[in-house]
């Protein structure tokens, strides 16, 4: 029960991973059109793209994903089939993630051509540089002999 419960949370972890690079992507060309200054963090930017050429590296080299191996071996561990769960949310989770009947070479060209878009998006709509913490000092402007704030002029 455990193992199956584990894996069910390798899904979960597997799962979200992809949302972070579909809909961190989609937030990226949605910031770009609407000027959201926090899609061009750097933190998030560079993230988003590791993750992405993790998974095209992957696709390239024909390795499987780590986290597909790890769901597969707690499954068995727990006696469970890999194509899904006996909890409600695993089925629901491996359904979303892993579909049926689409060739591997079509996956790896999403993969890669994913990764492309991501970095056309870091070269048209570039993160900004990463801060260095020190406050930036105001600039004093000269006084030219006039006060303007307390409302009366300076004589000579």
């Amino acid at each position: 029960m455990w193992y199956g419960l584990c894996a069910d949370l390798v899904v979960a972890i597997h799962l979200a991973y992809v949302g972070f690079v579909v809909f961190g992507q989609l937030f990226i060309i949605l910031g770009a059109a609407m000027k959201w200054q926090w899609v061009r963090n750097p933190w998030f930017r560079y993230l988003h793209l590791l993750a992405i050429a993790i998974v095209a590296v992957e696709a390239i080299q024909g390795w499987p994903c780590p986290l597909t191996v790890w769901e597969a071996q707690l499954r068995e561990l727990g006696g469970q089939t890999f194509n899904g769960s006996e909890s409600f949310m695993g089925k629901l989770l491996h359904e979303i993630l892993f579909v049926e009947n689409v060739p591997q070479l079509a996956l790896d060209t999403g993969y890669v051509a994913t990764m492309l878009l991501v970095l056309q998006g870091l070269i048209m709509y570039p993160p900004r540089w990463f801060r260095t913490g020190k406050p930036v000092e105001a600039v004093a402007t000269p006084n030219m002999g006039t006060s303007y704030d307390t409302g009366m002029m300076a004589t000579a």
